[in-house]
């Protein structure tokens, strides 16, 4: 009998630079991923608010749609307003099912052609879901607008409050973004040979851009930053830490098709003009479910929540909440005892009546019973500039 040989992990334009930089790599989402460098997690955390920390992000589905149905089409498989996003502005959202569950969540971007001819939509989806993701476009809208992946482009995030600062030392330009603004930019050709396309966004809580480049220019690019004296490499663990302190979601942990845009405390992401009464209500997949939850909410039975327990005891994912009498609320969805927020932070579900903060209920770790209670998030303030 043969030895099962282990799935082929694929690599990231930064693959030999994480490997040169120390980097520990783990198998995550069909990618070979630095989990965290010889530093450690809790330094890569502190310092990215502190300062600046540099996050390889390349695994992510990057995808252009276009044509002059492409907006219309888009609203019909997302619950945002596309058609009134303008030209170099990007907006959260998420691909939701005919159930009203969340397939995907992602960043969507209105921005202008390379060159500067016309426009077009880039979207940025997770990489465990971009095959589903461009499946599911293709399905439903590929008729009506042309869908492209952006397969081996680079994709890498500077986030801290030091970040824009950095990157201005190469870029001065880059300083008139403002929060959700996007553009192309020119680096030094010495840097890249190619433009690269910027949001001021992230997924940290901290200020930040993230960069899509093209594959040759990925590393150039990395090094330049990392030469920078503020700028240290991060991995995927204090990504996860930072992104929960500031209370943003993980989808296939805090979200998935079980669960709908309100249950998951993210109707923030869906404007008027899509909600009932709105010019362009509805429409999308699930829309009579999730309209029903906005303007009933006695229809919503439980919310995701932020949770911070009464004792020094992280509560993972998984973890069965329950009241006094053992009575079972809901579920740990993420959750770890963080470096900023110096407690043991975790959001999950629970009984809508309990979602209010404040509410007293019980982790159930390890046949113990930890007090916990209903806190707002972020847990640590959230440092995006919103000049």
């Amino acid at each position: 009998m043969s030895a099962q040989t282990e799935p082929v992990l694929l690599q990231t334009p930064l693959f030999l630079l994480h490997q040169l930089l120390g980097a520990k790599m783990v198998p995550f989402a069909g990618y070979a991923m630095p989990v965290q460098y010889p530093g450690g997690i809790m330094a890569e955390h502190l310092h990215t608010r502190a300062a600046a920390g540099l996050f390889d992000v390349s695994h992510m589905g990057q995808v252009r749609i276009s044509g002059p149905d492409a907006a219309a089409a888009l609203e019909s498989l997302i619950p945002i307003d596309v058609a009134g996003l303008p030209l170099g502005r990007q907006r959260y959202g998420y691909f939701t099912d005919d159930a009203g569950g969340i397939r995907d969540d992602l960043m969507l971007t209105h921005r202008p052609l390379e060159g500067g001819q016309g426009s077009e939509y880039f979207l940025i989806v997770n990489a465990a879901c971009k095959t589903q993701d461009l499946a599911w476009m293709r399905e439903r809208i590929g008729a009506r607008c042309r869908i492209e992946e952006l397969p081996g482009q680079g994709l890498m995030a500077l986030q801290g409050p030091k970040a824009l600062a950095a990157l201005q030392t190469l870029l001065p330009d880059v300083a008139k973004l403002r929060f959700m603004d996007a553009a192309w930019f020119e680096l030094p050709a010495s840097v890249c040979r190619h433009p690269v396309f910027i949001s001021r966004s992230g997924y940290t809580g901290e200020d930040g851009v993230e960069i899509s480049v093209r594959q040759r220019d990925a590393e150039p690019l990395a090094r330049a930053l990392l030469d920078l004296p503020d700028v240290r490499p991060v991995g995927l663990g204090a990504r996860d830490s930072l992104r929960l302190e500031a209370g943003l979601c993980l989808y296939g942990h805090d979200m998935d098709e079980t669960t709908t845009p309100v249950e998951a405390s993210l109707q923030w992401a869906m404007q008027k003009v899509r909600r009932t009464g709105g010019a362009r209500a509805g429409g999308f997949p699930g829309s009579e479910v999730i309209l029903a939850q906005l303007d009933d909410p006695a229809r919503v039975a439980r919310k995701r929540v932020g949770l911070v327990a009464e004792e020094r005891v992280p509560v993972r994912e998984g973890t069965i909440l329950v009241d006094a009498g053992g009575r079972e609320l809901g579920r740990v969805t993420s959750g770890s005892l963080t470096p900023t927020a110096n407690a043991p932070v975790a959001m999950g579900y629970v009984e809508s009546a309990m979602a209010v903060p404040g509410s007293a209920l019980f982790a159930q770790v390890r046949g113990k019973q930890v007090p916990m209670r209903v806190a707002p998030m972020p847990f640590t303030p959230h440092g995006y500039v919103r000049n």
